[in-house]
């Protein structure tokens, strides 16, 4: 990576740094340990604030979770420009599908979430003295962990907090992990606050909604860690969920790229203040895109089939500077300006000679030419045209994974560096047209047509109406109105299509459906006998 990410990022990046050596089997105190003689936790309302902190930051982290759910699929590819983003091949072995249980992405998810959950077990205990308060957010917040680990690989291993630590983790796997995870959740309903939409900061921590949001989930999946087909009472409990969600007053809203702001929205069930945006923000943008924190990291790219998901001209996608489509785009795709906005004191925004500060960055998807606040076209640091191109090619022209310019990929841009110098404290984990998307597809799973439901949101969404909904369809619904939001992974997974094709998969690994968990980590498998490798690793 570029010297100058790190002087951004240090902070979020700082556990990859410790872990990217662990090539060896040593077992080391992590995620299984708890000390001796624990007797609870002094003060549960801090560790509370602790350990949403944690979580904040591991999700807002552009390495770890985000890796492995976004960079191992269509959605997301860090190319090797000249020698920026080699990284001994870290980025490309997750989207070509050919990482090992060595991975420091891995093994890092693996700890991070394990250690959550265990963190969150020792505020449940009742040498603790929790609080009814306390009982809700850590059942919520282990619940939510202890799903991570599930989803990702299959099998979770559980410390009871009142046995000593010489005993082993037991391991949850299938409908025991399910369960455990629904009654931690039903117990985060029982006990968290609901909070109506709209209340900005106090979103920031879980709610009944975030809580039943997140039953949605495991319950949607549910057909997938059990190796069944999906149950009629399962689809009808994910119903019944949304529509409680919706009866607290989150609801779909206009604007699609305002509810990545700070200001309060309809749509967000929960955020966190991490601060994190930026690395959303900066891992796409060159160098040169904008002089806000110091420039673009010029990493992150899309695949051209998953841009062309949307309606719009292949080749442009320009907006005039009020945010107009130029090229028949839908919203959610975007633009690219032509300038900068005038300047005028809108919230949020700084003053750069007459222009607000880095208008020139469009929203959602860049493409082509990239201008200077005043018009000018920009230029890549050899001179060349600053062109995002959809395709990836080396020097000779060829397509090629390593060897690229500066230029090579669509760049996405759902935060935005205009407002807060790019790094807002507001990134959305929950949102409201996830529900109501899982909802649509509950509906689909049980036997009814959710057409007339997925065409309201893409009215609202500037786009053309469908006329049918199928499990496909739908899936590139979910694509267009999530994308960055960390679910891509999971939804491939679920709708059969996370082992298709796509450029730079391995031949080999194109159809291999134990690509769908990640491997436990070795030194894991070490300290405790109960996990079992899974299989392909």
């Amino acid at each position: 990576m570029k010297r100058k990410q790190f002087k951004i990022y240090i902070l979020t990046l700082a556990s990859v740094v410790g872990l990217t050596a662990c090539t060896n089997l040593e077992i080391e105190e992590t995620d299984s340990i708890i000390s001796e003689g624990f007797q609870g936790l002094a003060d549960t309302n801090s560790t509370i604030g602790e350990l949403y902190n944690r979580i904040g930051g591991q999700y807002g982290d552009q390495a770890n979770f985000f890796a492995l759910q976004e960079v191992t699929t269509d959605a997301a590819l860090v190319p090797t420009r000249g020698t920026d983003w080699g990284d001994n091949g870290l980025w490309r072995v997750l989207h070509d599908h050919t990482w090992n249980g060595e991975h420091a992405f891995i093994i890092t998810v693996w700890d991070q979430f394990n250690a959550n959950q265990l963190f969150a077990s020792q505020i449940l205990d009742s040498r603790s003295n929790p609080s009814p308060a306390n009982i809700g957010d850590a059942s919520f917040l282990r619940a939510y962990s202890m799903w991570i680990i599930l989803d990702n690989y299959g099998q979770i291993p559980f410390r009871d907090t009142a046995l000593p630590s010489s005993s082993l983790p037991v391991v949850l796997t299938g409908q025991a992990a399910v369960d455990f995870i629904i009654a931690d959740l039903d117990q985060a309903i029982a006990n968290l606050p609901t909070t109506a939409a709209g209340t900005g900061d106090a979103l920031n921590t879980a709610s009944k909604a975030a809580a039943r949001h997140l039953k949605a989930k495991v319950l949607l999946n549910k057909h997938i860690y059990l190796g069944t087909s999906p149950d009629s009472a399962d689809m009808a409990q994910v119903i019944s969920l949304v529509d409680a969600i919706a009866a607290d007053g989150f609801a779909l809203q206009a604007g699609f790229f305002d509810l990545f702001r700070a200001a309060a929205d309809n749509e967000t069930i929960w955020s966190l203040t991490s601060l994190a945006t930026g690395n959303r923000i900066f891992n796409g943008l060159h160098y040169n895109s904008t002089s806000v924190a110091g420039g673009g990291w010029n990493g992150f790219s899309t695949l051209a089939e998953y841009y062309d998901l949307y309606e719009g001209n292949p080749d442009k996608n320009e907006v005039d500077i009020n945010g107009n489509p130029l090229d028949g785009q839908e919203e959610r795709r975007g633009g690219v300006p032509l300038a900068g906005t005038p300047f005028t004191g809108a919230a949020g925004t700084t003053d750069n000679g007459g222009f607000e500060d880095a208008s020139n960055v469009g929203f959602g998807y860049l493409v082509g030419q990239q201008y200077a606040l005043n018009g000018t076209p920009l230029a890549d640091r050899a001179g060349a045209p600053l062109t995002f191109k959809r395709d990836f090619k080396d020097g000779q022209g060829n397509t090629s994974f390593i060897n690229n310019d500066e230029t090579t990929g669509v760049r996405v841009m759902k935060y935005n560096p205009r407002y807060g110098g790019g790094f807002v404290g507001h990134e959305i984990i929950f949102r409201y047209s996830d529900a109501y998307l899982m909802k649509a597809e509950a509906m689909l799973r049980s036997g009814q047509d959710p057409t007339t439901m997925v065409n309201a949101l893409r009215s609202l969404r500037e786009a053309s109406p469908l006329g049918t909904v199928g499990e496909s369809q739908l899936l590139d619904e979910r694509g267009r109105e999530l994308f960055q939001e960390v679910w891509r992974r999971n939804d491939l997974i679920r709708f059969g299509q996370f082992n298709r094709d796509w450029l730079f998969k391995a031949p080999a690994q194109i159809g291999n459906t134990e690509r769908n968990l990640f491997p436990i980590p070795p030194a894991q498998l070490l300290a405790n006998p109960n996990l079992v490798q899974n299989p392909g690793y």
